[in-house]
């Protein structure tokens, strides 16, 4: 009887959270924008350019996906929202950045706006999200309700992501060092990388059909030599069976 009060008390606890979360249309649009963006990226990830960061990317994606599904569901529409916001800060500068890197004449623009892409991912992904989001999912919401299996899984999907970008600033901080020396050349997971790894794997093909080439040539060359010796030996018996027969019949003509 008390286990079936504890339940009620923490349902409605559950759906009074609920209720002050209230979802709006622009957050209903912001969702589906999102949704729809980690989607294609997941599934274009399959035929784009392999990266250092290819499995991460994966793993990012999957967990980003699945978060803001089950933050829409559970109507944790706050706490979507201000993940989705850290995430979005920075990637736009980086998406930016990017965009003047090809382009022609504008690299003093992507180099700045790659500084201040590296300062907000930093102070965002590094400081903000492990103080403030991960510190009030994990340890705040205590004091509001009880423990449950989506606050777990929650709380370890968020710790992923916080993994990642740990990941992702080492990157960022090794560039910032080049960049500093003046030794940024490319991007440290960059598609010119990849290209040239596969450029490697064309010329070690190519080396290996070479060598193939090579060998089918010797062979050819040792079968002609035997053939050619064969063919000279055939000769020199005739001509000795030839030698032998003419010595037997000027023998019995005399």
């Amino acid at each position: 009887m008390l286990s079936i009060t504890c339940l009620q008390l923490h349902l409605h606890v559950l759906q009074s959270l609920s209720r002050l979360q209230s979802l709006e249309r622009a957050h209903f649009w912001y969702y589906m924008l999102e949704l729809g963006f980690y989607g294609s990226l997941l599934l274009r990830i399959s035929v784009d350019v392999k990266r250092k960061d290819f499995k991460e990317q994966v793993i990012h994606h999957l967990v980003t996906i699945f978060l803001l599904s089950f933050s829409y569901c559970a109507n944790y529409i706050r706490i979507g929202t201000l993940v989705m916001l850290l995430h979005d800060s920075s990637d736009i500068l980086l998406e930016s950045a990017k965009m003047f890197n090809y382009g022609t004449g504008w690299r003093k623009t992507c180099d700045s706006l790659f500084v201040v892409f590296a300062v907000v991912f930093l102070v965002t992904r590094l400081v903000i999200f492990p103080s403030r989001i991960i510190r009030t999912t994990l340890l705040l919401s205590m004091e509001v309700f009880e423990p449950f299996t989506g606050y777990y899984l929650f709380n370890v999907l968020l710790m992923v992501l916080q993994a990642l970008h740990i990941f992702w600033a080492g990157l960022i901080l090794r560039m910032v060092y080049k960049f500093l020396k003046g030794k940024l050349e490319k991007d440290e997971r960059s598609d010119e990388e990849s290209e040239a790894d596969v450029e490697e794997d064309d010329k070690g093909k190519e080396e290996k059909m070479d060598q193939g080439d090579c060998y089918c040539e010797k062979s050819k060359e040792n079968l002609n030599s035997k053939l050619s010796m064969l063919t000279n030996s055939c000769v020199l018996n005739n001509l000795t069976h030839c030698r032998s027969s003419v010595a037997n019949r000027t023998r019995k003509a005399q």
